[in-house]
C-alpha cells in the first residue's frame, strides 16, 4: 500500500469525501511534505482502492458547471488494511533510498569550492524548513491539536536538525581542511 493510499484511507476514516476534496485537505494539512500529492495520482489511487474494495462510491454530485464528483467511504476491509499497514510501517524499518546519500557519495566529483557552496545552500534551505516546522508546531500547539496528530512534523523537524548539525560539521571540516577533499577530475 503506497503512502498516498494510506493517506486516502485515513481521510475516509474521518468522513466521506470526493477525490478533489481529499486533494484539498491533504494540501491544507501540508501533507504534500510527507508524500507526493498530485491530482492524477490521487484519482488513480482512489480508483485502485475501489477496485480492491477498500473504499466504495456512495454517490455522485454536480455543483454548477463543475464535473460530476463521486463521493467515497472506507469499507470495513479498508479500515482493516489501513490498520495493518500502519502497524507494520511503525514496527518495521524500511530503507527508502533517498537521493541525498547517493549524490553525497559522488560529491568527490565536484571541486571543493562548488561542494562548499552547494552544501551551504542546502544548509540555508534546511534552516528555512526547520523554521517553517517550528511555526507549524507552535500553531498546532496553540490550537491544542493533540500531539498524535502532528508527530510526523516533530519527526521531520528532528531529522532536519540532525542533518543540519551534520552538514555544519562537514562544512567546518572541509573549510578547515580537516577533511581533505580529493576531487576526481573527468578525463
Amino acid at each position: 500500500m503506497t503512502p498516498l493510499a494510506i493517506a486516502v484511507l485515513a481521510l475516509l476514516v474521518e468522513r466521506r469525501m470526493h477525490a478533489y476534496e481529499m486533494y484539498q485537505v491533504l494540501l491544507q494539512r501540508r501533507n504534500d511534505r510527507l508524500l507526493k500529492v498530485k491530482p492524477g495520482s490521487l484519482y488513480h489511487t482512489v480508483e485502485r482502492l475501489a477496485g480492491q474494495e477498500l473504499v466504495r462510491a456512495t454517490g455522485t454530485e454536480r455543483a454548477g458547471n463543475r464535473p460530476e464528483r463521486t463521493t467515497y467511504e472506507i469499507t470495513d476491509a479498508g479500515k482493516s488494511a489501513l490498520e495493518k499497514r500502519v502497524q507494520s510501517g511503525i514496527e518495521t524499518y524500511t530503507y527508502e533510498y533517498p537521493l541525498f546519500p547517493v549524490v553525497l557519495s559522488e560529491a568527490h566529483n565536484l571541486e571543493t569550492g562548488d561542494v562548499v557552496t552547494r552544501l551551504s545552500r542546502r544548509l540555508g534551505e534546511i534552516d528555512l524548513l526547520v523554521g517553517e516546522l517550528d511555526a507549524a508546531i507552535a500553531e498546532v500547539t496553540t490550537r491544542r491539536v493533540p500531539e498524535p496528530f502532528w508527530l510526523a512534523a516533530d519527526f521531520n523537524r528532528t531529522v532536519l536538525v540532525a542533518e543540519r548539525d551534520w552538514l555544519t560539521t562537514l562544512l567546518q571540516r572541509i573549510e578547515s581542511k580537516d577533511l581533505s577533499w580529493h576531487h576526481r577530475k573527468s578525463k
